[in-house]
């Protein structure tokens, strides 16, 4: 990138609503010591964006930049950074609640371990709804430590998580339940459910394990057998164990390598990617507003031309 000293970003300068949201002109991020800068082409919307703009997580005063997964290709590299070179196509993910610039930008500079060669199948604005969700997702049944047979019951399975948890757990020979809403029995069918359970209601018989990826907390635990596992998606939003139950909560983390395995499952056509809806960098309010949408399905994807 050669004379280039700005580039557009998205930031809030203060909390609230889809109105906090701008797009400002910002310094180009360089690369430090094993970083990566990405020219990103497609980045996703996830809700957590939105708790940042509403000040769950502090920042007051500060100009606070938004976005966590990204797609694109690498155009510098930092000092000590060994197997990527400039060009190459990655999708990758920018930890961080409170930060100055995130990936909703032009150019977002990544640690290198946090990225991962992009997948060959999908375009850009389909990968970018892989690293948060994927990786979440992947912890999580990582986390409840099940064993092939085992049941395993998902709430919020139509969603974002949910959908590829639903996926991963079906690929690693858990029988699955998908708690959804009514409308949603085919599509967490199509994805790897064996079971459905309409929102609201309870299984028949307790499972092994629950992924609570829609935050019921208490009544999600309740589904449990005695001594079984709870894996919440949120730190301190978890509910008190019982009966031997283990809960844990788990935050996800930055993962080039586990990134990377799941993009050869994309590619493999053994995990599909859901795009909801698709805005230009330029209208990322207006893409917050999606991400407050009711019943969205997928992901909320900004692109950057």
């Amino acid at each position: 990138m050669t004379g280039i000293e700005t580039m557009r970003a998205v930031v809030v300068d203060g909390f609230g609503g889809p109105e906090q949201v701008r797009v400002a002109e910002v310094e180009v991020p360089r690369p430090g010591a094993g970083q990566v800068r990405v020219r990103v082409r497609a980045a996703g919307v996830n809700p957590v964006d939105g708790a940042v703009r509403a000040g769950v997580f502090g920042g007051a005063g500060q100009r606070i930049g938004l976005g966590w997964d990204v797609a694109g290709e690498i155009d510098e590299v930092g000092q000590g950074v060994e197997g990527w070179t400039p060009g190459r196509r990655v999708v990758g993910l920018h930890y961080g609640t409170v930060k100055p610039l995130g990936t909703h930008a032009e150019y977002a500079v990544l640690d290198a371990s946090a990225v991962a060669a992009a997948p060959e199948s999908v375009e850009a604005a389909v990968a970018a709804a892989l690293p948060l969700s994927g990786l979440t997702a992947a912890r999580a049944l990582a986390l409840l430590g099940l064993a092939e047979g085992d049941s395993v019951l998902i709430t919020g399975a139509a969603g974002s998580v949910g959908g590829i948890a639903v996926q991963l757990a079906a690929r690693a020979g858990l029988t699955v339940t998908a708690l959804a809403g009514e409308g949603d029995e085919e599509l967490v069918r199509s994805l790897g459910a064996k079971e459905f359970l309409p929102r609201g209601s309870a299984p028949a018989e307790p499972v092994d394990g629950v992924l609570d990826a829609a935050v019921l907390g208490a009544a999600a635990l309740g589904f449990v057998r005695d001594g079984g596992a709870y894996v919440g998606l949120i730190p301190g939003a978890a509910p008190a164990a019982e009966r031997g139950v283990r809960v844990v909560e788990q935050e996800v983390a930055a993962d080039g390598a586990e990134l990377a395995r799941l993009v050869g499952l994309v590619d493999a056509g053994a995990l599909t990617l859901r795009v909801a809806r698709n805005f230009d960098l330029a209208d990322a309010a207006a893409a917050h507003e999606a991400l407050a949408t009711p019943g969205t399905r997928g992901r909320v994807v900004l692109t950057v031309s």
